[in-house]
């Protein structure tokens, strides 16, 4: 075999560029096992030089079997790699992975792919090739079980991959088309409305403590006294909360009205939204 055609056979085993192919097998003299070991030895490192980097694109993926379906997001630099075939087929099959272990990072990680590597040695070999820092990010599995899950994507890269997507779960046992389009709809408002929780109870602690810090601090800035400031603030807050919980937000397809009086009006017994996940790359 000549060292042409055993460069070929290095880059179609490993999918490691040109350049360094030719340098792995001159430093294993020719041994194309020792070269992928090298060639190994070397993505590792050159791929956590990367992770340093910001990875702020990339695409979000939604996969579904009949038990669950599962939101995930694969980060990389630019949208230029985004768009790359090879970053695509990875973040499409792994979503699929994703969907059968729910969301478990770790198993995730460590479970094979159709080429017998695991997602993290094709995650390291997938860095070395295309050169940008790759990165897995956040997930969400929602389980069917005696509810109805809708979906949502946005600007969509190809098949079941986008820029920004959403999973709601709905609890109901309904078939009728005004639950399917209330399903589709309710996913697009999620998407357009951004809300942190289903009510005013789920909205983190955290999230309302420092909204409130904020306010205080605008007020203060603006000479008001403590009493106004408590006034003010409280309404405020009030506020933030209606317009950050999904049932008490104006209803994006007729914005006169709250979701919570959509709910009312569709009139379905023990209709109920039980859980949703949105994700947007770079937010």
């Amino acid at each position: 075999m000549s060292e042409i055609e055993k460069i070929k056979k290095l880059r179609s085993l490993s999918g490691a560029g040109f350049n360094d192919c030719s340098s792995a097998l001159e430093e294993s003299k020719g041994d194309i096992d020792k070269a992928i070991e090298i060639l190994r030895v070397k993505g590792i490192s050159k791929a956590s030089k990367k992770m340093s980097r910001s990875a702020n694109e990339g695409v979000i993926a939604i996969s579904e079997n009949n038990k669950n379906s599962s939101i995930l997001e694969i980060n990389c630099e630019t949208d230029f790699v985004a768009k790359n075939e090879d970053f695509i087929n990875f973040a499409k099959e792994i979503s699929h992975i994703n969907n059968e272990v729910k969301s478990d990072i770790h198993a995730l990680l460590s479970s094979k792919m159709k080429n017998d590597k695991t997602v993290n040695d094709n995650l390291l070999a997938l860095i070395t090739k295309i050169g940008e820092k790759i990165t897995i990010g956040r997930s969400k599995t929602l389980n069917h079980s005696n509810s109805k899950i809708f979906k949502y994507h946005h600007t969509v890269i190809k098949d079941n991959l986008s820029k920004l997507a959403v999973l709601v779960s709905i609890n109901t046992s309904d078939e009728s088309e005004k639950i399917k389009t209330f399903g589709k709809q309710l996913s697009m408002h999620i998407a357009a409305s951004n809300p942190l929780a289903i009510d005013v109870e789920g909205i983190d602690k955290d999230v309302l403590k420092k909204e409130e810090e904020l306010i205080s601090e605008e007020l203060k800035s603006l000479g008001k006294p403590e009493n106004i400031i408590t006034k003010i603030s409280l309404g405020k807050i009030n506020k933030f909360k209606e317009e950050n919980s999904l049932l008490n937000q104006q209803w994006v397809m007729e914005p006169k009205k709250k979701v919570k009086e959509i709910l009312k009006e569709l009139n379905i017994k023990n209709l109920k939204i039980n859980e949703f996940s949105r994700i947007k790359i770079g937010e």
